[in-house]
Parts: C-alpha cells; structure tokens; sequence
C-alpha cells in the first residue's frame, strides 16, 4: 500500500486548474485519488492502534470554506487528516498533510485551551528538565529536529517571569513537532513506514504532556 503517483499528479493538477468546472470535468479521476488517500490514512490509524489509543479520525474534505478568505479557490489541493488520541487520559493528536511541494506530518497540542495552556507553563516554570529531555532525545531530533513549532507570544504570559530560563518554551502558545516531507519521501514504498516511525518518536513526547495535563503540581491525579 502505498500513495500512488497518479494521486499527487492529480493534486498538482488542482493546484493549477482551482476551478469548478475543470474539477467537475475531473471527478472521476479525484475519486480514484480520494479512495487512494483514505486507503492509506487506514492503515496510518490501524498501525497507530497497535501501540495507541485512537479515539477520533477526520479526513478534510476538499472544499474550501472562502466566505471569510481573500483566497477564492474553491478546493484544497491536498489530502489531510488527523488523529486524536483517547480523551481527558491520552492527550495529543496526530496529522498528515500530502500536498506536492509542501507535505508534512506533525503531532502535538495546537492551540490548547487556556487552562491546559496554563498547565503546562506552571510546569514549565517550576522544573522543564523533562521537557528539555524529549527535545534532546536522538530519535525525536532525527524527525523533528530540536524545537517545538507554533506561535508565539513577543515576551513573557502575564503572570510569568520574562527573565525566567525556560522563557522560551513559556512563550509558546501551541505545541508541534513537525516534520516536513518531500514528493519522493511521499512516494516512496516506505513512506507508510517512515509515517509510523516518525509517529512513535512523539509518544514520549505525548506521554509527558498527558502525564502534566492529568495531574496537579505535586503528581497527584486530577481525572
């Protein structure tokens, strides 16, 4: 099983015809391409529940909601979906994007509520060594380098020190581990294998984080 190289072609093709009626002319051949993608995205999620709890899946659709965008195209020249692990115990969730030229997977915490956001830059702020031990770990490195993504704020969250150590982390106003992928990695016959590595070397990464969201300061359990 693996994403066939007519699919990404088709993709480049959207891309370049964004438009109603050269997509309708097209269906069929997105239809082969879509059927494609979900074949895939199953055996991401079945490879994922040997070794974790996968409580909800979503596949993007294609259409774009332009009613608030200045981008008028109406489809997205992409296959996305994502993963979210077991509610209030198992925090985090997983993500594919194939898009040619601009692929990725990615997993972490985007955009979390103020209260778990709080959490975890309390944790911070008392000890980020466990932290700082995942963002060195060689196999996380070797598939997201040594940086959590996502935005950030320009100093310190009220209430926190700016001249704090771990300043950097405390600015961070999401979680993501992101790894970008090239056409030839998305075509390759190991690209389903290359996807659940990189997926495995976030558990420590998810275990961590679920363990800080599920207790208070002092370890003790709040679920």
């Amino acid at each position: 099983m693996q994403f066939e190289k007519t699919s990404l072609q088709y993709l480049k093709d959207l891309k370049e015809n964004n438009n109603r009626d050269w997509f309708a002319e097209t269906k069929p051949t997105f239809k082969i391409a879509q059927d494609n993608a979900k074949e895939l995205f199953a055996v991401i999620r079945e490879n994922l529940e040997k070794k974790d709890e996968i409580d909800k899946f979503k596949l993007f659709r294609i259409y774009r909601d332009v009613r608030f965008s200045k981008d008028k195209t109406p489809y997205q020249p992409h296959f996305a979906g994502s993963f979210s692990r077991l509610g209030k115990e198992l925090r985090g969730g997983y993500y594919l994007r194939i898009r040619p030229g601009e692929s990725f997977l990615a997993g972490g915490f985007w955009e979390p509520n103020k209260e778990d956001l709080f959490r975890i830059r309390k944790e911070i702020e008392q000890d980020a060594s466990e932290i700082r031990t995942i963002l060195k770990d060689k196999n996380f490195i070797k598939y997201f380098g040594e940086k959590f993504e996502g935005e950030e704020l320009k100093s310190a969250p009220r209430g926190f020190d700016k001249e704090h150590k771990d300043i950097d982390l405390l600015r961070k106003k999401g979680f993501i581990a992101v790894r970008k992928l090239t056409d030839t990695e998305v075509l390759s016959p190991n690209f389903l294998n290359e996807i659940d590595n990189s997926f495995k070397a976030l558990r420590p990464f998810f275990n961590l984080f679920s363990d800080i969201l599920t207790t208070n300061l002092n370890g003790e359990s709040i679920i």
